[in-house]
């Protein structure tokens, strides 16, 4: 059986460490097979020209709800592949389907919705396993997570959650909610990571929770505790413990909004590429006007209104998701927060890939890996997206995709 060869000519390609001017790549059946920072002797190999553009790995979000004016929360096949082709046109290769707070039987739709897109998705952005956000938080710190699915962990219930499908790759949940740390033990053992997410824990109960697995904390900074006073006493909250505790990794939402300059900057700093992934947190909102939609469900989803490039609740007490795209977060990284080109990228590839474990596979531009690559400009406006070789996404075709 013949083997299918292309090559990319003409790029600044980024690696974790160093853009390569005028380098060249060699895929092959989806691998990438060379890389040179010369000519590549491969006359049969269909060229694609990067026309002096930076090629990067492609993007991986790993916290993402929707977009397009779909979610994941609809709970159909069709939905999930709108999100996923939504958000290929903003250099996302691979993503991670983040489920809402919400009730049992609903949250078992959405994983049994998952698999059967999963399936259909043979050709364009990866899927990379399912991420349950909640509801197993903190009232006081829930956001815009729906109040009345809120509780604690019950065995019962999240062991025929976890029984219903094997898709489950990531959990959210309070630390300091009763039952949590039990359920931490349970994810570990069943190869899923735990996640401190929506929640009023101070630092001891951090500890715990990062002792008991839960080595991501999620959002930072977003529905999270930071210093507080109890009894006249402070006490560090999960935002210093995150910062303190150098093993555990961060996530942020990097679209400009949900941070200041100030708060990525000092994230980076911290935490460094290598522990901090960027993430979109996008809605269904996400490339679609701006004005009324949906956080969740269209049937019994929370009402949020989009403005100033931003999801809020319609009292405008709270942020409620976003409506960034992954080419917007590696934006906002380098124009707000002055970090370089090469760690920008590194937050949205490599470190996600390490995260979830799938870094022998995804993530940097070398021999062996898959060739899931993103092409953009200076400006950081997407040319193309690759998945496995193949051209999802070509700017300068119409409508897009291929």
């Amino acid at each position: 059986m013949s083997r299918t060869y292309r090559k990319i000519v003409n790029g600044r390609i980024v690696t974790p460490y160093r853009i390569i001017p005028d380098g060249q790549l060699l895929l092959a059946d989806g691998i990438i097979e060379e890389v040179s920072e010369g000519h590549i002797d491969a006359a049969h190999a269909e060229v694609i020209d990067a026309g002096g553009n930076y090629v990067t790995p492609g993007f991986i979000d790993i916290h993402v709800h929707g977009g397009g004016g779909a979610d994941f929360m609809d709970g159909t096949a069709a939905d999930f592949l709108t999100v996923a082709n939504t958000h290929a046109r903003h250099g996302t290769t691979a993503l991670m389907p983040t489920i809402l707070t919400s009730t049992k039987a609903n949250i078992i739709r959405s994983l049994q919705a998952y698999e059967a897109a999963a399936q259909q998705a043979t050709t364009g952005v990866r899927f990379l396993g399912v991420h349950i956000e909640g509801p197993y938080f903190s009232m006081a710190k829930r956001g815009a997570q729906d109040p009345r699915y809120i509780r604690d962990p019950d065995p019962e219930e999240y062991l025929e959650i976890l029984e219903s499908s094997s898709s489950i790759r990531r959990w959210s949940v309070a630390p300091e909610r009763q039952g949590a740390l039990q359920l931490g033990r349970v994810l570990r053992e069943r190869g899923i990571l735990p996640s401190i997410a929506h929640t009023d824990a101070v630092h001891h109960d951090a500890l715990l929770a990062f002792e008991q697995g839960y080595s991501l904390a999620t959002h930072l900074y977003s529905a999270m505790s930071g210093v507080t006073r109890r009894n006249a006493y402070r006490f560090g909250g999960v935002v210093e413990s995150a910062l303190l505790i150098d093993e555990m990794d961060v996530e942020i939402i990097a679209d400009g909004k949900h941070l200041p300059a100030e708060l990525l900057k000092l994230v980076y700093k911290v935490k460094g590429p290598a522990h901090t992934a960027l993430i979109t947190d996008a809605i269904r909102a996400a490339a679609m006007p701006e004005g009324k939609s949906m956080l969740g469900s269209l049937k019994d989803g929370v009402e949020v209104i989009v403005e100033d490039g931003v999801a809020k609740l319609p009292d405008r007490t709270a942020f409620a998701g976003s409506v960034a795209t992954a080419d917007r977060l590696v934006r906002t990284m380098v124009d707000l927060a002055d970090v370089p080109l090469v760690d920008a990228v590194r937050m949205l590839t490599a470190t996600p890939a390490r995260i979830l474990g799938a870094n022998d596979r995804l993530g940097t531009i070398a021999p062996g890996m898959c060739a899931d690559l993103v092409i953009f400009d200076r400006e950081i406006t997407i040319k193309k997206t690759i998945v496995s070789g193949r051209v999802v996404y070509d700017a300068e075709t119409p409508g897009g995709h291929r």
